[in-house]
């Protein structure tokens, strides 16, 4: 076991790089099982995710390579794929229910462990079974497994979502791609990442109309083709890095990065005090004094993003007055704040409503991470402590953020991994 050991009072400024979404990456794996043949996508960083899915594609017959060098992987999707995803690596990661829709269109038969992963709320299948019994699929929940089934093609359907799910709106569209006639998606999720599926999936000879917005028309094909693709830049990494420079009185230039994709959490910045700017192919974050407290709601997007929660909660937690978080969209995203409360944050919950009273400096206690954003959030929190944290379990951090250590030693972070 792994953990942080982290020393607050830095400043952090410099230059940091980020590399492609893990909520986009991972899909496009699952995506690839649609086509046989060569698939390369690129600026693929080293995270653990990335080599579970990497292990559940090769379970179910791909050849996968990834090089660290190029930050290219390439799958190898052979004609005949395997339907089964087991159950001790699917509990690792919850994007592995990705696989469901891809396989069930292409070999008539899926069956995918019930996911695991964060430890953020219930965020039950529902929506996806729903729609893919609606597709014409027989689905059944049995021993664990979710096994869904189908004779011949699916079915092109209406299919309205009670909720943007996003990865209910990812299966069906995997689903529909190769099923016969229209489908259409409404209230489907309006995320990058799922732009960034369709574009790829597009390549690969997929008729797609409405990404970006709550309606998704697909005219199914016969058959798709390998393609190639580079991800799209992590949008939530970089919200890290900018959440990070306004909680350290710091100055981060962050390349690869889009900014359209984050304009609520950087005008929640803005409203904080720090200095946001564009350059090209990034943006610049920049705070000359303590930040001031902002209130927030998560929703889908382009509402502010769940994934960004932990991080206005920790800069909150430093900032001048009190603020309010209201989580719309996990129910147990809260888990994380025992921890944060251990390094001194005063914060009261009700329901699905955090009260925030900001503090000038934390204290330093050690502290475990409970899934990749908390983590991420506890060790920017641990950067405005009085002493030296330990932050356990950081396997979760490592899922969705490349080299964050050593990043952060580059911005001026005492930061040890041990």
């Amino acid at each position: 076991m792994e953990r942080f050991e982290v020393t607050g009072g830095a400043r952090l400024e410099g230059e940091v790089q980020v590399y492609g979404a893990k909520n986009s990456i991972l899909k496009l794996m699952a995506a690839a099982l649609l086509a046989p043949g060569v698939h390369r996508l690129g600026n693929v960083p080293t995270i653990a995710d990335v080599s579970i899915m990497g292990e559940l594609l090769i379970r179910l017959g791909c050849q996968v390579s990834h090089d660290e060098s190029t930050l290219t992987l390439t799958i190898s999707v052979p004609d005949h794929l395997e339907h089964r995803a087991d159950y001790d690596l699917v509990r690792k990661m919850r994007a592995s229910i990705n696989v469901l829709g891809p396989l069930l269109t292409r070999t008539g038969r899926a069956e995918v462990a019930l996911p695991g992963g964060d430890a953020i709320g219930s965020r039950g299948l529902d929506f996806h079974i729903n729609g893919l019994e609606a597709l014409g699929a027989q689905v059944t929940n049995e021993h664990g497994y979710i096994i869904a089934t189908v004779s011949g093609r699916l079915r092109g359907t209406l299919v309205e979502l009670e909720f943007p799910s996003v990865g209910a709106t990812e299966n069906l569209l995997t689903a529909a791609v190769l099923a016969r006639g229209e489908s259409v998606i409404e209230n489907a999720a309006r995320e990058p990442d799922i732009v960034d599926m369709g574009i790829y999936l597009q390549k690969m000879g997929a008729q797609i109309s409405g990404l970006g917005t709550s309606t998704i028309t697909v005219n199914g094909v016969d058959a798709l083709h390998p393609a190639d693709h580079e991800a799209l830049p992590d949008r939530i990494v970089t919200g890290t890095w900018a959440f990070a420079a306004a909680m350290t009185k710091g100055d981060i230039t962050i390349h690869n990065a889009n900014p359209d994709h984050l304009e609520i959490p950087l005008e929640k910045l803005v409203l904080s005090g720090a200095v946001v700017t564009t350059i090209p192919g990034g943006l610049r974050v920049r705070m000359d004094h303590r930040p001031k407290a902002v209130d927030v709601m998560t929703l889908p997007y382009p509402g502010f993003p769940t994934d960004l929660q932990p991080m206005i909660i920790a800069l909150n937690s430093i900032a001048t007055g009190s603020a309010l978080v209201t989580e719309n969209v996990f129910e147990g995203r809260f888990m994380f704040i025992n921890e944060l409360v251990r390094l001194g944050a005063d914060i009261t919950t009700d329901g699905h409503h955090a009260f925030i009273k900001g503090r000038e400096l934390l204290s330093s206690a050690p502290v475990a991470a409970t899934d990749i954003r908390a983590g991420a959030a506890l060790v920017l929190a641990a950067l405005v402590c009085d002493g030296t944290t330990i932050i356990e379990e950081i396997f979760h951090i490592d899922r969705g953020y490349p080299r964050f250590d050593e990043q952060l030693r580059t911005l001026g972070a005492k930061i040890s991994r041990i």
